[in-house]
This record gives structure tokens, C-alpha cells and sequence, in this order.
């Protein structure tokens, strides 16, 4: 799909909807309904993804042979469980733009994280801070904050919140490359969301990750945001290590099954220290039950325990979607979708409400954030209450989120129009 002059009527963006090349995707999955059978407008995807059609058969598959085979399942299940995860490692690689060997579905988020940072947060008296953004996701605050404090160190001296300037609502790249050149030698680790969960923003990876390597930083990213929503080369980029979760754009299901990236200078190197658990250990001789811990090559090696293999089921149902759909196209429609979006609310500009994510596309993906001053919780019940489902953030937040696997250019004007037109009310 390429760029479009943009029309505000029903009639534009019906023909859109029509004429998309991946229109027919938002078959594969199962849409919420309104009390009347027909189809919600669901622009949440940011918090949650949508359920694969495909996913029930993944999981029954794995549900049947545990049935039929119980424990030789491991060994004897249509897709055997012990090597299960690998399915997942090559269509993730191929999201975050990294080798097969340097990505691995396990855990969650946050123990993820934690376990990066046993590896990768090794702080000094000389270099002992850590740079997130002033609006991190609180997870990722509490982490930090704790890693810090186990280490001895006051998060009040070690922790560093880089914020946009004032009356501005996106960080610039060029204000997190002065800091880390100004207080380079002092930091362990720079630690951002890929795209930040509140504003939207697209960080700038390649930059960010330039910038601390010259100063002998640690860089690393919470890709939560940004797994499935932005095409990523982590590998190019010579990230240190990222982290995400599966059940906001991956649509993995409610608490699915986690990843992260360790790149491969880092993931071949047996030595650096860890928290180890039998599932990084040798493949070849795992199950002879010896004291000694093998690392296995890869960020595989970081695995503490076997996986759910009914959460890895229904991750890689829609791992095959994306495969099938491919992260260029998606971009491409997300794109315009979210310009659609974004056109639409300015034609009716209002007092009441501005867009703090970047008008720029390079800086962000299918998130729109709006500041309400007004009665925003509120409005957004009322959307709700039409089958309009989109995020309230407090204070004063409105996410919403065109996703191209699932959302259409009449699903964009239905929601501008009720959300226009509750702000007037």
C-alpha cells in the first residue's frame, strides 16, 4: 500500500476498506460483538490483541496429544514438546529483524528483564546508573528501581528519567544522545521502551544504541510496544539485549508466553554470569541430570524452566499469520491507517483534546494518544457502551490503536465520528 490523499466521508473510507490487499486477515480472527451480533469497533489492540481463529486448533492439537499420549507427548506428540519453543524462534527473528539463535520465547516480561539484567546490569562505583524514560511503564520502573537497590545503589542518584522538553510530549533522540554523552561514564545501562506504552513514541534504536556504545554502555529496549507493531533489526542495530510480551500485537492470548533477544557477540559467551535453570542447560545431555550447568549457545542459555506449551500453541498461530502477512506490509497499511486516523481528528480540532504522539511516522506505530481535558474516563464509557473499545489512561489518556492485522479505514471513521461527537456533548 503507498500514501493517499485522505477524504473525511463514510464513502472514502468504505472504498478503502474495500480495496485493502490485507483486508482479508481480519477473517482470521474473531471479532468482539455488540449486544445486536454485530462486529465491535475493538482499537485495543495495544493492550490486548485480538484471538486467532487458529489458536483453538493449535492448542486442541497439543490438548488431544496430551490426552492421547500424556507424558510421551515430549517425544511423540505431533509437534514434540521438549523442543516446542523452537518453533516460535525463527517467525520472532524474523519480527525483530535478529538471528534464530539470538531470540526465545519464555517466561514473562518482567522476569525477563530481571534476568537480562543479572547478565547485563553489572554495576560499578564509577558506572552504576540506569537511563529509562520519564513515563516508563511502571513494570519497568519497579525493575530498574529494585536492581538498583540490590546492588547497593540509591535509585534517587543511580536512576536517570530523560523526559521531553517542556510543553513538548515526545523526547527528542538528539536530548537522549547529549545525556549519555554527558553522563556517560557513569551509565551501566540505558534501558527505554521501543515505543513508548503512554505517548506512542518510536524511540530511535539505532541512534540510542550508537550513542551508549560510545560512551561503553549497555543498550536495551522493552519491546512490548513495538514486537509486531514496527518493523525492528535489532541484529543491525548491535542492540545489547530487548524484551517483550506476547498478548499485545502478537495477540499471544492474556498473559502469553514472553521472549527476548540477546545478540549474538553476547548470546555465545558461556561466561557472562546468569540465573541459570535446567532448560538453558545442553540440549545433548539435559536429561542425563548432572550437577553441572552447560550453557546452551543462544539466548536459549537464559531459559530457567520448559515452557507452556498450550500458550506457545496459540502464540504460534498467530506467528504464522504475521509470517503470511509480513511486518513490511502491515507497516505499510498500519501507516495509513494511522495518518487516517490522525487526518480525521484534525478536521475537527477541538480545545478539548490534542494528540501527544509524534505527527511523524518514523516516530511511531499504530498508537494514537489523546489528552482529554474533559470528562475523558467518562467518554470513554460511552464509546464503550456504542462498541467502541479503545484504552483509558489516568490522568487524562485516550489510547487508541489501528491494528492492520484486524482493523479496517471504516472501523477508523466510525471511531472519530462518536469520539468527535462525544467530545462536543
Amino acid at each position: 500500500m503507498s500514501s493517499m490523499e485522505f477524504n473525511a466521508t463514510k464513502e472514502f473510507a468504505a472504498a478503502q476498506s474495500a480495496r485493502d490487499p490485507l483486508a482479508s486477515f481480519r477473517e482470521r480472527f474473531h471479532i468482539p460483538k455488540k449486544a445486536d451480533g454485530s462486529d465491535c469497533v475493538y482499537l485495543c489492540g495495544q493492550s490486548l490483541g485480538l484471538q486467532p481463529k487458529s489458536a483453538r486448533e493449535y492448542v486442541e492439537q497439543e490438548l488431544q496429544d496430551w490426552g492421547r499420549l500424556g507424558v510421551e507427548g515430549q517425544l511423540h506428540a505431533r509437534n514434540p514438546w521438549i523442543p516446542y519453543h523452537e518453533l516460535l524462534s525463527a517467525p520472532i527473528s524474523r519480527l525483530v529483524g535478529a538471528l534464530p539463535i539470538e531470540v526465545v520465547a519464555m517466561n514473562s516480561l518482567t522476569v525477563n528483564l530481571h534476568l537480562m539484567m543479572v547478565s547485563f546490569y553489572r554495576p560499578t562505583p564509577q558506572r552504576h546508573k540506569i537511563v529509562i524514560e520519564s513515563n516508563a511503564f511502571p513494570s519497568d520502573q519497579y525493575a530498574v528501581k529494585s536492581q538498583i537497590q540490590y546492588h547497593g545503589h540509591n535509585p534517587a542518584a543511580s536512576l536517570i528519567e530523560i523526559a521531553p522538553r517542556p510543553g513538548e510530549t515526545a523526547t527528542r533522540t538528539e536530548d537522549i544522545e547529549k545525556l549519555i554523552d554527558a553522563e556517560g561514564e557513569t551509565i551501566a545501562l540505558v534501558m527505554l521502551g521501543g515505543v513508548n506504552y503512554y505517548s506512542g513514541q518510536a524511540f530511535d534504536f539505532s541512534r540510542i544504541t550508537r550513542a551508549g556504545h560510545a560512551k561503553g554502555c549497555v543498550v536495551a529496549f522493552d519491546l512490548a510496544h513495538a514486537i509486531g507493531n514496527v518493523p525492528l533489526k535489532l541484529h543491525d542495530w548491535n542492540v545489547d539485549f530487548a524484551v517483550w510480551c506476547s498478548y499485545k500485537y502478537l495477540n499471544g492470548g492474556p498473559g502469553a508466553i514472553a521472549g527476548c533477544f540477546v545478540h549474538e557477540r553476547h548470546a555465545r559467551d558461556p561466561q557472562l554470569p546468569r540465573f541459570a535453570g535446567w532448560w538453558g542447560h545442553d540440549k545433548e545431555n539435559r536429561f542425563l541430570m548432572k550437577p553441572e550447568f552447560r550453557v546452551i549457545p543462544g539466548a536459549e542459555g537464559w531459559q530457567l524452566s520448559n515452557p507452556s506449551i498450550l500458550s506457545a500453541a496459540a502464540l504460534r498461530a498467530s506467528l504464522d499469520i504475521f509470517d503470511e502477512a509480513t511486518i513490511e506490509r502491515l507497516r505499510a497499511k498500519s501507516e495509513l491507517l494511522t495518518g487516517y486516523l490522525e487526518f480525521l481528528l484534525n478536521q475537527n480540532p477541538s480545545k478539548k483534546f490534542s494528540i501527544i504522539t509524534p505527527r511523524d511516522a518514523a516516530h511511531r506505530g499504530a498508537q494514537l494518544s489523546l489528552r482529554v481535558s474533559e470528562n475523558g474516563r467518562s467518554i470513554c464509557d460511552v464509546l464503550a457502551k456504542d462498541g467502541i473499545i479503545c484504552d483509558w489512561r489516568e490522568p487524562d489518556i485516550l489510547r487508541v490503536a489501528a491494528i492492520p492485522l484486524y482493523n479496517t479505514f471504516l472501523d477508523v471513521h466510525t471511531f472519530a465520528e462518536k469520539f468527535l461527537a462525544a467530545i462536543r456533548r
